[in-house]
């Protein structure tokens, strides 16, 4: 049995392709075809609204075969973690990293909970290292993981004393912990429980003291660092909280506080650069083969991931077939029927599972495992012998290296044992301190290939994308890892606000990269990059450049009702059966993704209403950003979203995951559009539209499609009429209001030109 298990392969690959499914969207694009090409063919018989109806569902069309083509052939991986400890006497060593980015933004409890739950994983102690970056220099963070570190010397034992799956306190403590366990019920484990629950009350007593104003300010001793720092003018802070000298798996793993070394006027990269460094300060501190990089929200929620993601890692006959291993993002405590439409449930299962299926997942900049090679910009055709340093497509380039790398000889030295999975590293971590302060600093990476060549890519406000991109287009292919309960969990953001912000950061820095020479069309043309991951790229770097075919083509029902002409065939031409049967047949076709998902109907209707209102408000300020970035007259900014440990704090009863708004901008296009809709039902009724020519007025469909509209942006009809958080403001309303006359001016204008 032992040998048969042995020889038994570390994941299973299960083919997930549904014939019905596949028929159906094959149909809906037959139908888009059909409605071009009537429209081609009456295209002299109609004037401006058909041509703006042609080249919308031209656009429309497009992102349909880009859907297709993605969700064509889902994949999933099984992994059997059980076999890998039998097969491997020494398992690898794995960094991890956190990342945090304001203490206010992102409050330091929920930081700790996501580093507790990591150091207290099903994995020997001596072999993790945990890394936390805090690009906001925070002495409230610095000392909640002090505090944290004292705790953990109670709780990791704990978990793995009694076997303990959920890890993270706040959760464990939140419900039913014997239900949520496989634990026991004797009267020891009671009142070691019972000891960590006071235990954890204590440390989040003094985590939240503090926040309250009563840190250390004395700044003595492993405080004094801290002396006259400011967010962005301070220099690098590398703090060795825990350190597991004598290298024993029982104890704590590693755990190392950085915050690199900022300066005003000198480019930090955002997010990138804090990745970069933790990448160049782990090398030269533990060095570890894989690397696996977290969010400071996102806690593990499987104590066995990282066995997991070894099976993948390590399970593959040849590397290059994963160059890095992607868990899905999944929250939890989420509002119920997901009302802001940002839990990603659907997406993840049907478009994230089909790109699986090509070339492998995109790096969602979270929940990832990473080879360090890879990230140090190896190729899969690489050579690697015992004397190789480092190398670029299968040519050895030490010299390129040097200059590559920086000018830390000991980081050259320690990157030359990563094409061979190897982790030469000091056991006394204190030795690699000043080292690891020189290549944590803002001038270590001029000159160099970081960012460009190695590392975490610049030049997005989405460098998740754009790295896993690089590494795609190097010919690399990446793996799926979704085990049973959920590797890592997360919060969803709450509120309209916070919503729209990271869809507008996200729409950005997706834009970015298309327009950029990293562009996926470049890749598929000119290096390694499968044509339909090329596809898959395109779908979700093109979200930003939705918002102006789906903008322009929410007007148009409007627009023809104002001035009383039709963009949709009339009611009695057959021909009105192919958008009718668009409409039907394709929110059917959602409907069923959601259901069989185990979601409701009322899941899928605010998911549908977001999509509208994510478009019209959070893509179309992604545009304005890039095209003033390409221009020259501003620069893209890294918004940090605001994170909560419940995604449900945001109202009580009645008003639970109603819409909030606040005084953006960002709000302004969505009202805009509401109003011109609401203009146009009132023209209609109150009959002040010009009279139509001959059969050629507005008809049942635009009536349809206006209605539609109203109700997808139905958050702001009860916006124009709320109160404070829940009502959209007064000077939002007004710069609305303009947008709409304005539109409803130019309506008129072209109507009598």
């Amino acid at each position: 049995m032992a040998m048969q298990s042995a020889s038994a392969p570390l994941y299973e690959k299960i083919s997930l392709k549904n014939d019905a499914k596949r028929a159906v969207e094959v149909f809906i694009l037959f139908l888009l075809a059909s409605l071009l090409a009537y429209r081609l063919v009456h295209l002299a018989d109609h004037g401006l609204e058909w041509q703006v109806a042609l080249v919308c569902e031209s656009w429309f069309t497009f992102v349909w075969v880009l859907v297709v083509s993605t969700k064509w052939s889902p994949v999933s991986y099984k992994t059997y973690p059980q076999r890998i400890l039998q097969r491997i006497t020494e398992l690898p060593p794995v960094d991890v990293f956190v990342t945090t980015a304001d203490s206010q933004l992102e409050p330091p409890i929920i930081t700790v909970n996501t580093v507790l739950s990591l150091m207290a994983v099903d994995y020997p102690a001596h072999k993790l290292a945990c890394y936390v970056s805090d690009d906001g220099c925070s002495l409230l963070t610095f000392y909640s993981l002090m505090e944290a570190a004292e705790f953990a010397k109670l709780w990791v034992p704990f978990c793995k004393k009694y076997n303990i799956q959920l890890r993270a306190p706040f959760r464990y403590f939140a419900g039913d912990a014997a239900t949520l366990s496989s634990e026991d019920c004797s009267m020891e484990f009671q009142q070691a429980r019972d000891t960590m629950r006071d235990e954890y009350e204590k440390l989040s007593r003094k985590i939240e003291d503090a926040s309250q104003g009563s840190v250390p300010s004395d700044f003595t001793g492993e405080f004094a660092a801290f002396s006259n720092v400011e967010r962005s003018n301070h220099p690098s802070i590398i703090k060795i909280i825990v350190e597991n000298k004598e290298g024993h798996p029982d104890e704590l793993p590693h755990l190392i506080y950085i915050s690199r070394e900022k300066l005003p006027k000198h480019p930090h990269h955002y997010k990138a650069g804090a990745m970069n460094v933790l990448t160049r300060v782990s090398g030269l501190m533990t060095n570890a083969p894989f690397m696996l990089n977290v969010d400071c929200d996102m806690y593990a929620n499987n104590p066995q991931i990282v066995l997991h993601a070894l099976c993948l890692l390590l399970g593959t006959k040849h590397e290059r077939d994963c160059a890095f291993v992607q868990c899905p993002q999944i929250f939890y405590e989420g509002l119920r029927d997901d009302p802001f439409g940002n839990q990603m449930v659907v997406l993840f299962k049907y478009l994230g599972r089909g790109i699986v299926g090509i070339q492998g997942p995109l790096y969602g900049g979270t929940g990832c495992f990473h080879r360090r090679k890879v990230i140090y910009g190896s190729w899969p055709d690489d050579v690697k012998t015992e004397n190789s340093s480092l190398t670029s497509k299968g040519e050895s380039t030490k010299e390129k290296s040097l200059n590559g790398f920086g000018s830390s000889k000991q980081l050259i030295n320690s990157a030359a044992y990563a094409p061979r999975g190897n982790s030469d590293h000091p056991k006394d971590l204190a030795s690699s301190l000043e080292a690891a302060i020189h290549v944590s600093s803002c001038t270590y990476e001029y000159n160099t290939d970081w960012g460009e060549e190695i590392g975490w890519m610049y030049g997005s406000a989405t460098e998740d994308v754009l790295t896993g991109l690089a590494i795609h287009t190097k010919g690399w292919r990446t793996l799926y890892c979704s085990p049973n309960p959920p590797a890592f969990l997360g919060c969803a953001p709450s509120g309209g606000p916070t919503s729209m912000t990271q869809q507008k950061r996200w729409a950005t820095g997706l834009l970015e990269i298309l327009v950029s020479k990293k562009s996926p069309i470049y890749g598929t043309l000119f290096m390694q990059l499968h044509f339909r991951q090329c596809l898959a790229y395109l779908w979700i770097l093109t979200w930003a450049l939705r918002s102006i075919p789906e903008f322009l083509y929410a007007l148009l029902a409007a627009h023809c009702i104002i001035i009383n002409s039709h963009f949709l065939p009339k009611g009695q031409e057959p021909a009105i059966l192919i958008p009718a049967a668009i409409f039907i047949i394709y929110n059917l076709y959602c409907l069923s993704e959601y259901l069989m998902t185990g979601l409701s109907m009322r899941a899928w209707w605010n998911n549908q209403r977001m999509q509208r209102i994510t478009s019209a408000c959070a893509w179309s300020f992604g545009v304005l950003s890039v095209v003033l970035k390409l221009l020259g007259l501003s620069e893209t900014v890294f918004e940090v979203t605001k994170k909560d440990q419940s995604a449900s704090s945001d109202g009580t009863g009645t008003e639970l995951g109603r819409f909030t708004f606040d005084e953006s901008p960002i709000f302004v296009p969505g009202t805009a559009l509401l109003l011109v809709h609401l203009t146009a039902i009132v023209a209609m009724l109150l009959g002040l539209r010009p009279q139509a020519s001959g059969n050629n007025g507005s008809g049942l469909g635009e009536v349809v499609c206006t209605v539609w509209v109203v109700l997808c942006f139905w958050p702001f009809f009860r916006g124009l009429f709320g109160k404070g958080k829940y009502g959209i403001p007064s000077t939002t309303i007004v710069k609305g209001a303009i947008l709409a006359i304005a539109v409803v001016c130019l309506s008129r204008f072209t109507s009598t030109s």
